[in-house]
């Protein structure tokens, strides 16, 4: 459950910076409400999350995990195109999410 509440976190963090983009500056309302409650949703799943992992555990997950999702949306959604040092770079994030999963004894399993 924890993995849960964590994923969700991101989940709703990666829709909240979705339509932060597609707000245009907070100029559209529909978009700019959606940035409102989907970041309350995100850092209220991540203080949820907090309860079975440290802060540091949490944020580098959440965060790390954002990130990549964010770049394939604005890659997908937006057009933006991302260079070989920055996918290289998702994917050293990616790499440390899963050490910090598969044998940090920090992370609860």
């Amino acid at each position: 459950m924890p993995y849960f509440i964590l994923a969700l976190a991101v989940l709703a963090e990666t829709i909240g910076t979705t339509a932060l983009q597609a707000s245009q500056a907070f100029t559209r309302p529909l978009p700019s409400l959606v940035v409102v409650i989907a970041y309350a949703a995100a850092f209220y799943l991540l203080g949820q999350a907090l309860r079975f992992f440290p802060v540091g555990i949490a944020y580098a997950i959440w965060s790390g995990l954002g990130i990549v999702l964010i770049a394939v949306i604005g890659y997908a959604v937006f057009g933006q195109k991302l260079d070989l040092p920055a996918v290289l770079g998702m994917a050293m994030i990616m790499a440390g999410i899963l050490v910090i999963h598969l044998f940090s004894a920090s992370a609860s399993h």
